[in-house]
């Protein structure tokens, strides 16, 4: 009988045992909070503050998103996380012929500095952490969060958030770029810089595995792209100008979290020594800071079943608690329904519940990293850090992410690794309980709808502002944008005047399409 494998196919032996974890192993963890930050990037971790429980959020208009915000805060979520609709993510305002049925779909449909201000009404943004998953029009949704915190009286140096702004993974996985991959790379460092001289507490990027998993990478996969994508993020800030120790403690990850519950720990602890290694050796970072490797994560949506949907609170707590024996900053859980639906308040308070159960319950926050020493655990981790190490050299030898992105190898290398294990499911050697065995009926949860009102309203709402505002001052704002762009200069200071002259999102991002052009992939015939 040949052993089973990990879900990356790592082959895993009947038992463990001292020396299958060598000497020099135990000697390079280090303590927590000491490179190369195995253990967790602080000596006390959850012992001195616990992880921010940031629940993604976003759907319909402004005023329904900023309910759910507030529902979420006054049930004890500690940092807001927001959803945009594709209209929004692409670039296009809701009365646009393009955006039609989509408003509000996914995500929150946001077209102007007014519609942002509604999202964050009656929400002080110099008290609370906020995330945004935004790529292309990263630079424009940070500007109007910027803007609306101007309006509160709150200086940009005192913002916290995050924005993704990770366009490179859009070019493997999630397809929302508008732009060529050069000049979106661009907006990506032009965020960048701007918050490495004006907003120390606001991460610009979060590079995102998450995305990478979850169209079919294994955990390998999952850190060894990333990481190419992140080495070339710096190398394009430093090609800026930038000095590594001015930004990288700004840098930020996003890693998905699945149900291999020791190899995914194993891979969060691994995720922590490449890092630090590749600042420390490669990067010649020499602030401690830039070597920590701070990440969110997301339970894995890929994960949950709309068959027998009550077992993704299982699955989803086993993966919670997976990502916080890893040592994870900021935490998402989804919810139940999330296979059939947007998730309804009952089911998000149970997936927020999740994580404070976790927190104040279980006991695995009174010593920082519990698990360590585990002899399985830790040739996980030493065979994840190798494999993963390995696949970022491949790259590399390919001349890094872009190259390797638009030659298909990162296409192909998922693909392959999606039909293995989907083949695996569907010949029955992996199991998912109620989809290919125990798949006894039960009802389903309530499903969360979108009324369709939401969008007609979203529109008039869009129109009705463009009419009423002053279009010379539009007019004006767009101008020094374009010419801008065309020169390759920062874009950022352009953007935040042009959203506070109530340009739109769509506006905004047209005037790029016009001198950036826009990315349509090549299909070979």
């Amino acid at each position: 009988m040949t052993d089973p494998t990990t879900d990356s196919g790592i082959s895993v032996r009947k038992f463990y045992e001292n020396k299958d974890v060598p000497p020099n192993w135990t000697k390079s963890l280090g303590k927590p909070g000491q490179f190369p930050y195995t253990r967790g990037i602080y000596d006390g971790m959850y012992r001195d503050r616990l992880w921010t429980m940031r629940q993604y959020t976003g759907f319909g208009s402004s005023r329904e998103t900023n309910r759910r915000f507030k529902y979420l805060i006054s049930h004890g979520e500690t940092g807001l996380s927001t959803a945009f609709d594709l209209p929004t993510q692409l670039g296009l305002d809701s009365d646009h012929p393009r955006a039609a049925g989509e408003v509000g779909r996914v995500g929150v449909a946001i077209s102007s500095l007014h519609d942002m201000r509604r999202l964050f009404e009656g929400i002080d943004l110099g008290r609370v952490s906020t995330s945004m998953t935004i790529n292309a029009t990263a630079p424009i949704l940070f500007s109007l969060y910027v803007a609306v915190g101007m309006d509160q009286g709150i200086p940009q140096n005192k913002l916290r958030g995050t924005t993704q702004n990770d366009i490179l993974k859009e070019y493997i996985a999630r397809n929302t770029y508008i732009y060529p991959p050069e000049a979106s790379l661009k907006l990506s460092v032009d965020l960048i810089e701007y918050c490495a001289h004006k907003m120390p507490h606001w991460h610009p990027i979060s590079i995102s595995g998450y995305h990478i998993r979850e169209s079919g990478a294994n955990a390998v996969q999952e850190l060894g792209f990333c990481f190419a994508n992140a080495i070339e993020y710096v190398k394009a800030a430093l090609g800026r100008g930038l000095k590594i120790d001015q930004f990288a403690p700004q840098l930020s990850f996003f890693f998905a979290c699945r149900n291999d519950f020791l190899e995914e720990i194993a891979k969060f602890r691994a995720a922590r020594r490449i890092w630090a290694r590749i600042m420390k050796d490669r990067f010649k970072a020499r602030d401690p800071e830039s070597c920590k490797l701070r990440f969110h994560t997301q339970t894995s949506g890929e994960t949950l079943t709309a068959q027998q949907s009550d077992n993704n609170i299982v699955r989803v707590a086993i993966q919670a608690l997976a990502g916080v024996l890893g040592g994870t900053q900021s935490l998402h859980t989804n919810s139940r329904d999330e296979a059939l639906s947007l998730p309804t308040e009952e089911s998000v308070q149970i997936a927020l519940r999740t994580q404070q159960i976790i927190a104040h319950e279980s006991g695995v926050t009174k010593t920082v990293d519990p698990l360590a020493g585990s002899f399985y655990l830790e040739s996980l981790t030493r065979t994840l850090e190798a494999s993963a190490t390995n696949l970022l050299e491949k790259v590399e030898d390919l001349g890094g992410a872009r190259k390797a992105i638009e030659s298909g190898f990162v296409h192909r290398e998922i693909q392959e690794s999606a039909y293995r294990f989907q083949k695996s499911v569907d010949e029955g050697r992996t199991i998912i309980v109620g989809v290919n065995k125990f798949t006894e009926g039960s009802s389903g949860p309530k499903i969360q709808r979108i009324d369709p009102e939401l969008e007609r309203v979203q529109i008039r709402q869009v129109k009705k502002m463009k009419q009423a505002r002053n279009n010379s001052s539009v007019k004006k704002a767009l101008e020094p944008l374009t010419r801008s762009a065309r020169r390759q200069q920062n874009l950022v200071a352009d953007i935040l005047r042009a959203v506070r002259a109530d340009c739109t999102v769509g506006e905004i991002s047209d005037a790029l399409r016009d001198s950036f052009g826009e990315y349509r992939v090549r299909l070979d015939v």
